[in-house]
């Protein structure tokens, strides 16, 4: 495997990152909120925050999670929640959460979150996803007037320590036609397997409704392995501990790779690993393979044929954007134009549109990248 050093130096200018069309599979809209609005929303619902200037709420969120301290890094997002508990505040974190993504220049998100989390204020969930989704249309409009082109879908998510997954499933199913793609277990992996949710997981096999799991980040192969057995995950959200099924020796000068058997019907089978490399550093989810950014796997796997797919899991908390995330492949891993449109096709074939929007996908790729290279 060449290193960054290796490979030379970087060759995409950090000005052309944000310009190129980008897509974001692995995305959390209680994790994605603006620091401001945080700071407005929690003085109308009566919420009280650690930090009230929005600057500095946003040091005070980004320290927690940097902390190493997983109380600490919970804590951040029982603020975004608790903000996000009426129509109205969530119909706006969603508009907002369009926003940012044209400002990333990102064309196609499938955003996630979990609607049990919503109902506190006396929202049903479905009355929560049908404010998200207003909020969702609502930036796509102004996006495409602004002469931007950019679609968002829903992920709804069920947490593995509660028990609604059934009812979120049965949301996901009734929502299909209304801008919901798939189905998502988040929360505390380790601990709380995908055999908890089987009732959740047969009702969305039934139905066809595609599924992807939170797996490889908390926990390790045998997580992984459920993800794709019980729960028929069709990606990986996150996925990078798959890097511990990989053994990679040097013979002759010859760097040899020996896949395991999941690892093998992971990278075999195309199946898309959700990567977001600052939120792995801050959580310990690569913790095996080193603390600093170059010791990440992600560059491993995708030279070893994974298909790598590059998110921001939470913007706001992990101060990044798909945009600050492809820079930092760029600056510790030397990757060039080619690198990041591979990466970009990679997200674009395995996102839940169908064929025919996935392929027009590809060609805004194309072509947005034949601009930088021209």
């Amino acid at each position: 495997m060449l290193t960054s050093a290796e490979r030379g130096p970087a060759r995409v200018p950090d000005r052309v990152l944000r310009d190129l069309p980008k897509v974001c599979l692995h995305d959390h809209l209680d994790g994605a909120l603006r620091p401001a609005t945080v700071v407005e929303l929690a003085a109308a619902a009566g919420h009280r925050l650690p930090v009230e200037e929005p600057e500095a709420l946003g040091r005070w969120i980004r320290a927690s999670a940097d902390s190493g301290s997983l109380v600490r890094y919970l804590e951040t997002f029982q603020h975004t929640v608790a903000v996000m508990q009426s129509p109205e505040a969530l119909v706006r974190c969603a508009r907002e959460y369009v926003e940012d993504l044209v400002a990333d220049g990102v064309v196609h998100a499938e955003v996630r979150w979990a609607p049990e989390q919503h109902t506190a204020g006396g929202l049903s969930m479905a009355e929560a996803v049908e404010a998200v989704r207003l909020g969702l249309s609502e930036g796509v409009l102004a996006a495409e007037d602004a002469g931007h082109i950019v679609s968002v879908t829903q992920i709804l998510c069920a947490m593995r320590h509660a028990e609604r997954s059934l009812e979120v499933a049965r949301l996901v199913v009734d929502n299909r036609d209304r801008g919901v793609v798939a189905f998502d277990l988040a929360g505390p992996e380790d601990g709380f397997p995908p055999v908890r949710h089987r009732a959740a997981l047969e009702l969305l096999a039934d139905e066809l409704m595609p599924v992807t799991l939170h797996a490889g980040e908390a926990a390790g192969i045998g997580s992984i392995r459920d993800a794709l057995a019980t729960g028929r995950a069709l990606r990986l959200g996150h996925g990078v501990r798959i890097a511990e099924d990989i053994e990679i020796e040097e013979e002759d000068g010859v760097a040899v790779v020996t896949l395991g058997r999941t690892a093998e019907w992971v990278r075999d089978r195309g199946i898309a690993l959700e990567v977001c490399p600052t939120s792995n550093l801050q959580t310990g989810a690569v913790a095996a393979f080193g603390t600093a950014p170059e010791r990440h796997p992600v560059d491993m796997l995708y030279r070893t044929g994974f298909t790598v797919t590059i998110s921001p899991d939470n913007r706001l908390m992990s101060g990044t954007s798909v945009t600050g995330e492809l820079a930092s492949l760029v600056t510790h891993f030397g990757y060039g134009l080619e690198d990041l449109e591979q990466l970009q096709r990679n997200a674009a074939a395995a996102a839940f549109l169908p064929l025919e929007d996935r392929s027009a996908l590809e060609g805004i790729i194309t072509e947005g990248f034949e601009g930088m290279h021209g």
